[in-house]
């Protein structure tokens, strides 16, 4: 066994509406005592990790058949993430790989090191924007040597699929800047290429939008094309669009199906399996009433075309699949949030019109992941909280979920020491390395629990994606985080149980939030860029304009040392107020739909960045290894059948490495061809 090491974990976080906890790059300090090794590679910003799965071999024979059939049609629409993002991802992916697979030349030159690192990053990102900054991203060798590996592996791909991985065309992946037409400036395929904000706005005018009080989630299973001078939805359903991986999904549910835990379970299942042949939004609405009140059993999934961060309107959705196992002891722990949901909306710092005055269904569990695909692998999110329709969590409750075997994935790899390069002091060190992780356990909790939770829209007020536009996503998620803040210095959670010093763990989730909203997250962006993600965009909005609004009273002092720049909480009950009261201010404009007072908020306080302070973030994190993004290889399932093909077990290992699953799911789950 090896020692007990203490390391400094880079702890990757974030969030989303339906939401979706991603990188936030945050120090953790924990204590490492494992003989499983995590880590299989790193290269470019990256590193790559294996994740555990408790639980798996205790579940029954039929959990474990479950579990591998959802699995299975997971990997099934792997093509389909890859295409949305970007119209030539296929054919690049395939010619790339057919290379790396058949050349036999110098696999020692700088050159064929810079295509296997290409081809890495390309894997990584599901095409050749950066998952992150969805900036293009540029390959370290010339168009010559890459005719050259074609040539030499009999592999074709020519025109503009070749030349747009060394040109400066669709540069970005999605474009959210204010002024620009946010639909043409943008590569990602979920619109015909003559397809223009003006469009997008029109057509859903007039399309049809669900009954009354009852929206559907219009757009989110289409692409948006123009045929014969007209504008029409080209929908991804069995004989539609994507058509023939859709189906590979559909054969595996229905196995899923056959071997549920119960009848509610089954019958979600079939729901999905009848949303996916018709590509009815109706039905979609049906499934999310099923999926979000089945709540009995151990196994639980995410599939579908569900996060619509990646449109820069809001309206379509990118494939994605988590496959869950109950963490039964952590479940327990966290499930007071979800049970006193009620107290923490009517002690809120909303206007009392906002509230809600019947928190409805929120369930909140820690899952151990058995497997992802799509939008969610490699790169995957440690949160998860759905559905995304409005109307349904207000009636229906929702889903809230923390990943906890990826969460300790990335805490056991081992990390830098960031937290004592950009922490102000050796108090705010102590704080972090004694109650960091379990802040950050709560804060994801409130936000997912709580703050999605929590919140009406006025009568009459359209859905955010109409009312906020562009703004709504960075607008959700930094509502959801000011809720955690907020809750998070509250004695309640001492009196629920969950922490023996609210005020410490409270401190030290109000450093590390305003610690990497002001510094540290612009280690992932490149100098002289704006922010664009919206999660990185919320968090600076945050913490910016607390840091305005607390300067007179001195809340946040920014101290130059040495020629760092460190940023130091003086009064932690008067940023909590302030805190509450950009709550406040965040509910109102999504409660009215003022997508004015949005703008001046997100432009005014997230997008631009201090270059001088970047330039020096970047040259003080410089000195550190570690990547600044995790991403995950997912556990190799495997049948185990009897004389008559009957599963009658399924075995369980780690991948080992990065290449060998990408090489493999290329060979098995390649079910789309280019050119959608």
């Amino acid at each position: 066994m090896k020692k007990s090491i203490l390391v400094g974990s880079i702890l990757l976080l974030s969030l989303t509406w339906a939401c979706k906890h991603e990188p936030e790059v945050v120090e953790t300090v924990t204590e490492v005592e494992s003989e499983f090794e995590y880590n299989v590679d790193q290269f470019a910003d990256l590193r790559i990790l294996r994740y555990q799965v408790p639980g798996f071999e205790e579940l029954s024979a039929k959990q474990k058949e479950l579990v591998y059939y959802l699995t299975q049609a997971g990997l099934a629409g792997r093509d389909i993430m890859w295409d949305q993002n970007y119209r030539h991802n296929l054919a690049i992916r395939k010619a790339l790989e057919r290379v790396y697979a058949n050349y036999s030349g110098d696999k020692t030159s700088s050159d064929w090191l810079a295509f296997e690192v290409y081809l890495k990053r390309l894997w990584f990102s599901n095409g050749i924007h950066h998952h992150y900054s969805n900036d293009k991203i540029r390959p370290e060798f010339d168009p010559d040597y890459l005719k050259k590996l074609l040539a030499e592996t009999n592999t074709s791909l020519k025109g503009e699929p070749f030349e747009v991985i060394f040109n400066d065309e669709d540069a970005k992946k999605v474009n959210k800047k204010k002024g620009v037409d946010n639909i043409a400036s943008s590569a990602i395929n979920f619109y015909g290429q003559d397809i223009k904000d003006a469009d997008v706005e029109a057509f859903y005018k007039i399309a049809y939008k669900g009954p009354k009080d009852r929206p559907i989630e219009a757009g989110l299973n289409s692409k948006l094309v123009r045929e014969n001078g007209k504008l029409v939805e080209k929908v991804w359903k069995s004989g539609g669009m994507y058509g023939e991986a859709i189906d590979e999904i559909v054969g595996w549910l229905e196995k899923a199906e056959g071997v549920a835990e119960n009848e509610k379970q089954a019958a979600s299942i079939g729901l999905l399996i009848e949303y996916y042949k018709t590509g009815s939004l109706d039905i979609w609405d049906k499934y999310c009433i099923e999926w979000a009140t089945s709540t009995d059993g151990n196994i639980d999934w995410i599939n579908g075309f569900v996060e619509v961060y990646n449109d820069p309107k809001g309206y379509r959705g990118s494939y994605e699949s988590i496959i869950q196992i109950t963490d039964f002891d952590m479940s327990r722990k966290m499930a007071v949030l979800s049970e006193d949901a009620q107290w923490f909306e009517d002690n809120s710092t909303l206007q009392e019109e906002h509230k809600k005055s019947n928190v409805v269904g929120v369930s909140y569990k820690t899952i151990n992941v058995a497997g992802e695909a799509g939008d969610a692998s490699p790169s995957t999110p440690i949160g998860v909280n759905l559905p995304n329709n409005n109307w349904i969590r207000q009636e229906h409750g929702s889903k809230s979920v923390s990943l906890g075997n990826i969460i300790d994935a990335s805490n056991n790899a081992g990390g830098s020491g960031r937290l004592k390069e950009f922490a102000y002091d050796e108090e705010e060190i102590r704080l972090e390395e004694t109650h960091g992780k379990l802040a950050d356990k709560l804060h994801t909790a409130l936000h997912e629990v709580v703050g999605h939770a929590s919140g009406v829209i006025n009568p009459g007020v359209g859905q955010p994606k109409e009312t906020l536009k562009n703004y709504s996503s960075t607008l959700e998620e930094g509502r959801a985080d000011l809720v955690g803040l907020y809750f998070i210095m509250d004695p309640k959670l001492q009196e629920l149980g969950l922490v023996d010093n609210w005020q410490e763990v409270g401190m030290a989730s109000y450093d590390a939030y305003i610690r990497n909203g002001m510094l540290t997250q612009l280690v992932r962006i490149e100098l002289g860029d704006d922010i664009e993600e919206d999660h990185m965009v919320n968090r600076q909005w945050v913490s910016s304009w607390v840091f305005e609004k607390g300067a007179a009273d001195n809340v946040i002092e920014r101290v130059n040392r040495d020629g760092k720049t460190f940023y130091n909480i003086n009064d932690y009950e008067k940023l909590r107020h302030l805190f509450g009261e950009l709550l406040r201010v965040t509910q109102r404009i999504k409660s009215e739909g003022d997508f004015e007072a949005a703008q001046y908020l997100v432009e005014g306080y997230g997008v631009k960045v201090d270059q001088e302070i970047h330039a020096e973030v970047l040259e003080r994190n410089s000195q550190f290894k570690s990547a600044a993004y995790t991403g995950f290889v997912n556990p190799i399932l495997t049948p185990i059948t009897n004389e008559k093909g009957e599963i009658t077990d399924v075995s369980i290992e780690y991948a080992k490495g990065f290449t060998e699953q990408m090489l493999n799911y290329a060979k098995n789950y390649s079910f789309l061809t280019p050119g959608n």
